[in-house]
């Protein structure tokens, strides 16, 4: 058995000595412990750091962003024969001791994936607001992708090889939500395990504020929503659009049948027809979508067969 442990690094040469150094050597249950270390297009020594520690460095050319790191972190690991894949950040914000924590529900078999939970609604160094809007965040993720959890954005997870091979993003902002969503939809089973965190020893580099933070995520989210439930998504809007228009027509045919006012509130059937037709054309887009999006699926399944082959 081999667990790798993928660590997705940009411009981390000074952090990457201390979190490499502290990642686990060996875990019980497992042959081989490696680490991967994705250098997402640095322009400081983070590749040579990572080296320096003993990790394996797959370099990206030009900076890609997280989600991409990560699939190509997921790819390195497939392909070097994993098992069992642990992501986490190089900062070092996630304790390594709980590494076998995270990865013994997968070793059980009760598990395809492992949530580390920090425990977002507690934790000090998270001011009131980040707090609340993790938890909210967290809501939407659970219903939207069916899976039980308490925080949705946690980078420390572990994957079997079967779940990894299934799991890419379409989106370039993070890996996080998009691979739960996929997970519910793969029909992964998806636990959690209470982890240790440390505060951030630097600002984050994905968004530059709460609001920005927000903004991005409920962009990727409604993104996610159209390429992951296109039908549901456009009848659901579809079907506000019918309301909308038999409400109207209804006004319409009531003015005019109690002669109250036969030659006015036309106005009222040409909004009707307007938004009856708008109904009908999303419905279509919604049924066009869904096929675009089953094929998507098949595509997804014989990459994964691929990819866990290698």
């Amino acid at each position: 058995m081999k667990l790798v442990i993928q660590v997705p690094a940009w411009n981390e040469a000074d952090n990457l000595p201390r979190t490499l150094g502290e990642l686990p050597r060996r875990v019980a249950g497992f042959d081989v412990v490696e680490t991967v270390v994705v250098d997402d297009g640095s322009t400081d020594a983070t590749g040579e750091a990572a080296a320096a520690a003993g990790a394996r460095v797959v370099r990206l050319p030009i900076h890609r962003g997280l989600a991409r790191a990560f699939n190509v972190g997921l790819d390195a690991a497939l392909a070097g024969g994993a098992d069992v894949i642990v992501n986490t950040d190089a900062d070092g914000q996630y304790d390594p001791e709980a590494i076998p924590r995270l990865v013994a529900p997968i070793l059980a078999g009760d598990a395809d994936i492992v949530l580390g939970d920090r425990g977002v609604a507690t934790l000090a160094h998270f001011s009131p607001a980040k707090r609340w809007l993790q938890r909210l965040g967290a809501s939407v993720v659970r219903l939207l992708s069916g899976v039980p959890l308490a925080d949705a954005t946690t980078g420390f997870r572990a994957f079997s090889r079967a779940a990894a091979a299934r799991l890419g993003c379409y989106t370039t902002f993070t890996y996080t939500l998009e691979t739960l969503i996929q997970a519910g939809q793969a029909g992964l089973a998806v636990v959690s395990v209470p982890v240790g965190t440390r505060a951030a020893s630097r600002p984050s580099r994905l968004f530059r504020s709460n609001l920005a933070y927000v903004t991005i995520s409920l962009a990727t989210l409604v993104r996610l929503v159209f390429i992951y439930r296109p039908l549901r998504i456009l009848l659901s809007l579809g079907a506000l659009c019918w309301v909308g228009a038999a409400a109207l027509g209804a006004r319409f045919a009531y003015y005019f049948l109690t002669g109250l006012s036969p030659a006015g509130h036309v106005q009222s059937l040409i909004a009707a027809a307007v938004l009856g037709l708008t109904g009908v054309q999303l419905a279509v887009l919604g049924v066009l979508a869904d096929l675009t999006a089953v094929n998507r699926r098949l595509l997804d399944e014989l990459r994964a067969r691929e990819r866990e082959r290698k």
